[in-house]
């Protein structure tokens, strides 16, 4: 392996470093955002991150911020694209992968939604939302495959019973 593949991701995690370091310059313009997407104002949201991308078009904080407020605002393709480009330049970062997961089990693609997560928690083992949300992808494979197999066998009493209990589980909770 040549020098200069092996020195990419220490720089690569040096300038991630130096981001967390300027990170108290910055911070009020990320607040900004995050409070702007936070209070359902995610053009403004937007706006802001666009802004401030214009002179930093690399910084991988605001971009995921933007990416979250793509989200909100209901944005899922440029979300998607966000968070697909943060992922390409920045493959190490596990809460991309984690957004970009959510995005897809909105769409009911659970098989990218678990590799996506199943990246999240390889990059960072004590991820516990990325945990959280991977095991409710395999409760909803797990949903899908006894839903399939009682149409196959539809008396048999300890699958229904399995069913039952996931789809409780999976049920949304009121607030």
């Amino acid at each position: 392996m040549s020098p200069v593949l092996r020195t990419r991701p220490l720089l690569r995690l040096l300038a991630l470093s130096g981001l967390l370091l300027t990170g108290a310059v910055h911070a009020d313009v990320y607040g900004d955002v995050s409070s702007l997407a936070k209070s359902g104002k995610t053009a403004e949201a937007i706006a802001k991150a666009d802004l401030y991308l214009g002179s930093n078009p690399r910084d991988p904080q605001m971009r995921f911020l933007k990416g979250v407020a793509q989200s909100q605002a209901g944005d899922l393709t440029a979300a998607t694209a966000t968070f697909e480009a943060l992922i390409e330049e920045y493959p190490e970062l596990p809460e991309p992968y984690n957004n970009l997961a959510v995005i897809y089990a909105s769409q009911s693609q659970l098989d990218k939604a678990r590799s996506a997560l199943e990246m999240a928690v390889r990059n960072n083992p004590n991820y516990a939302v990325a945990h959280e949300n991977l095991g409710d992808i395999y409760a909803r494979l797990a949903h899908d495959a006894y839903q399939r197999s009682l149409q196959l066998h539809s008396n048999n009493r300890a699958l229904q019973l399995k069913l039952s209990t996931l789809t409780e589980m999976l049920q949304p909770r009121a607030r």
